[in-house]
């Protein structure tokens, strides 16, 4: 895929290690908030998709380097367990993107940058696991960059509502994190206009 085939927006979605094993210590906990997050981040990639706004994945390599992503959405969504169950409600669609991500933030190590500024996004969304960990991450270095960014608090998942409430307000009140429900973004598309 070349830059001319990118779908140009000024705002890109972001699904964040949603294609997960949940094969460590802490998953238990994390498991059901998790299934919640992707079924309201499954309404959310339609409305994205639907407006023309490009939508990426940005996984974790779970220290694979060879790492191939369409096999290992295919593998997980083959299980019984609430990692299929999440794979089945967030598979990849023809034209989304994904980008392998070797530490927390999607940005670190990733080319996430260059599809940004060849898809001419200003602003981004960030839906995915863990809201005080790869989220927060992403969040921060988003802002860094001078984007703007919306975290959906119901599109994430944390460990427990303690550790979400606290990175939800740390986005909102130092990185200046629109928080609300995706349903409050405002998705539409101008004639002539892409997607804002």
């Amino acid at each position: 895929m070349g830059e001319a085939d990118l779908v140009k927006s000024r705002r890109a979605l972001l699904l964040i290690d949603f294609i997960n094993p949940l094969d460590f210590p802490e998953a238990g906990a994390l498991a059901e908030p998790a299934l919640a997050a992707a079924r309201a981040s499954r309404h959310l990639a339609q409305a994205a998709r639907s407006c023309g706004i490009p939508v990426i994945y940005a996984n974790d390599n779970f220290g694979r380097w060879q790492s191939d992503f369409p096999t290992m959405v295919k593998r997980l969504g083959q299980g019984r367990d609430v990692s299929a169950s999440i794979v089945r409600l967030l598979r990849p669609r023809r034209g989304d993107l994904t980008v392998l991500k070797p530490m927390h933030s999607a940005f670190f190590g990733t080319p996430l940058d260059i599809i940004l500024d060849q898809t001419g996004a200003r602003s981004v969304v960030l839906a995915g696991l863990a809201t005080d960990i790869c989220i927060q991450l992403t969040a921060a270095d988003a802002f860094l960059r001078g984007l703007k960014v919306h975290v959906p608090e119901d599109c994430t998942a944390a460990e427990s509502p303690q550790k979400k409430a606290i990175a939800l307000a740390y986005m909102r009140d130092i990185l200046k994190c629109d928080t609300r429900p995706w349903r409050s973004l405002r998705w539409h598309r101008d004639r002539g206009t892409p997607g804002t």
